[in-house]
């Protein structure tokens, strides 16, 4: 493994050996609901012909011939520290086909892995000007992680139905099918991020790194005027903060978007960093690619609904704290729905929230 180069502008960095991890299998990391949705894809019986049958109507070689011709490819003669890095990766979570990668000049700082049959990292001059060596490792592994996870797959139709949803618009019960489509792998792909993040960080083994990476995302260049601490006090916040109406908008703000707001996956990954799984995988135990193939989808799923069961009771969102009162049978649901909308019914119509002599103050 190379580490510590100085070529490009990029800083050099403290060489140091990384843990290396031989057959490990993408679900030692994925996010519960992105391993569950997987587990069952992959089980679906024909479900790489009917893939690969979908490939000739997917823009897959015209988007390789387009990189190949208006990108440049990372070799060892083109961006040899990010070909380093590439290499590393792919060593690390013991990738043995390494991914054609690309450099394509867009000021957006922007990364993807795409493709049916093989997968493709593309990474924007935006955000290599943007990061600095371990940061942009990070996110190396994190593109690594689509790939082992075959995330390339689904990210490729995304943009496909996407891009088809805008020309049926004009059909208005074609348009409703594809993106109730296009919405619900958006959804599953929000979570596939934070796996890739768990990824990126399972290659850089540097949580600082990450971080930072992270908080350069939202707020650019300006990193000394920005604070660990003070960022991830943002998503406390974030999800903590406002009544039912602030639940709501949340939830329209993200569902245009495919990958989760920056302050959300900060906080996820340091949870994860320092959760026993992720401990265990560092001191080697870990599934083993070798095991995938006896994977029970029904326990997978069980999984994911644990996991969302205990997110929903930890949560200091409003509506998930609605959610969980609901479900507990918790009584005067009405009043319970006036104050979370911060008296919002009663006010409309010129009258003072009312406030009952024995509730609680949940402000």
């Amino acid at each position: 493994m190379s580490d510590g180069h100085e070529q490009g502008g990029h800083e050099n960095v403290p060489s140091r050996q990384r843990r290396r991890f031989p057959g490990i299998s993408s679900r030692a990391y994925e996010h519960p609901a992105d391993r569950s949705a997987l587990v069952a894809l992959r089980k679906l019986s024909g479900f790489d012909t009917v893939f690969k049958a979908l490939s000739g109507l997917l823009p897959e070689r015209s988007l390789r011939l387009l990189f190949l011709s208006d990108s440049v490819r990372v070799s060892e003669q083109q961006f040899a520290h990010l070909n380093d890095m590439l290499r590393d990766a792919c060593y690390i979570l013991d990738l043995e086909k390494v991914p054609p990668m690309y450099v394509n000049q867009d000021p957006v700082p922007n990364a993807m892995c795409i493709g049916l049959d093989e997968p493709i990292i593309v990474v924007t001059t935006g955000l290599l000007e943007l990061l600095d060596e371990e940061e942009m490792r990070a996110v190396v592994g994190h593109e690594v992680g689509h790939a082992l996870s075959g995330h390339s797959v689904y990210r490729t139709i995304l943009l496909f139905l996407t891009s088809l949803a805008v020309r049926v618009a004009w059909i208005p019960l074609g348009n409703i099918a594809i993106m109730a489509i296009v919405t619900a792998l958006r959804e599953w792909f929000r979570k596939s991020e934070l796996s890739a993040d768990r990824a990126g960080l399972l290659v850089g083994q540097d949580l600082t790194a990450s971080m930072r990476g992270l908080m350069k995302l939202a707020g650019g260049h300006h990193l000394h005027e920005m604070n660990v601490d003070a960022f991830l006090k943002q998503a406390e916040e974030y999800e903590a903060g406002g009544d039912l109406r602030d639940s709501v908008l949340k939830i329209l703000n993200v569902l245009p978007r495919s990958h989760p707001f920056t302050t959300v996956r900060a906080a996820e990954l340091k949870k994860w960093a320092e959760s026993r799984d992720h401990q265990r995988i560092m001191d080697g135990h870990y599934p083993r690619r070798s095991e995938d193939k006896d994977t029970s989808v029904t326990d997978s799923f069980r999984e994911s609904a644990s996991h969302y069961a205990t997110h929903v009771k930890s949560s200091k969102d409003p509506l998930m704290k609605l959610v969980t009162d609901i479900a507990g049978g918790a009584g005067d649901l009405g009043g319970r729905v006036r104050r979370g909308f911060g008296g919002f019914t009663g006010t409309a119509s010129g009258e003072a929230p009312r406030r009952d002599d024995d509730s609680e103050d949940n402000t």
